[in-house]
This record gives C-alpha cells, structure tokens and sequence, in this order.
C-alpha cells in the first residue's frame, strides 16, 4: 500500500509542473489577472516549476511545498477572493481549489517532505 500512496507526491507535483508551463505559454492572457502583470506570472510559474522539481528530486521539498502553500493563500486573497465574493462561480471554484491545493502542500510538507535542512 504504501508504493501506491507513495505515488501521491506525484499526483501533486505534476500538475504543478505542468500550471507552470502554462504560466510560460499563457503569460499575456494571465497578465489581466495578475496583480503585477505579466512579469508576475512569470515569476508565479517559475515558483511552481521548481516545487515540482524540489519533490521529484527531494531536495528543499520542504521549504518548496511552504513556500507553495504561501502563494496560493495569496492567489486566493489577491486574484479569487473579491470575484468570489461577488458570486462569480468561476472564481469561487478556483478559490476552493486553490484552498484544496494549500491544504495538500502543507499536508505534503508536515509528513512526506524528506528535505527538513531548512525548515526543521
């Protein structure tokens, strides 16, 4: 059971990566939602192309999976929280997921990070 649940990481770190490549490929389309335009989304794909890169190779996975967590609480209260709260279906979908993506990144960080060099 466990090479099965072990397969979960993943499940997670690939559709990082791959929100990533979109960010890369979309940038200009994104920007008109991005508080700090375009040079944000670069920056937002960066930062999830490299959490995926952390867990596949286990280094500061930890660290990258907190640092995750924190920036989709902030996509949550800068990009999804005022559409949401207007009853914008769209946006209150993409918060609750986004609130679902913190909740497996800390979960993620709390028992199956291996890297705790930096955060103990």
């Amino acid at each position: 059971m466990n090479a099965i649940t072990g397969l979960g990481k993943y499940f997670f770190a690939i559709p990082m990566l791959i929100f990533g490549v979109f960010h890369f490929m979309g940038a200009n389309e994104m920007a008109a939602m991005a508080p700090g335009g375009v040079i944000s989304v670069y920056f937002t794909g960066a930062c999830l192309i490299l959490f995926a890169i952390s867990v596949f190779i286990g280094k500061y996975d930890k660290l990258a999976a907190v640092l995750l967590a924190f920036m989709l609480l902030l996509f949550v209260a800068l990009v999804h929280l005022k559409s949401a709260t207007t009853g914008n279906q769209m946006a209150t979908m993409s918060l609750i997921k986004d609130l679902a993506l913190v909740g497996g990144a800390l979960m993620y960080a709390h028992s199956h990070a291996r890297d705790n060099s930096i955060i103990g």
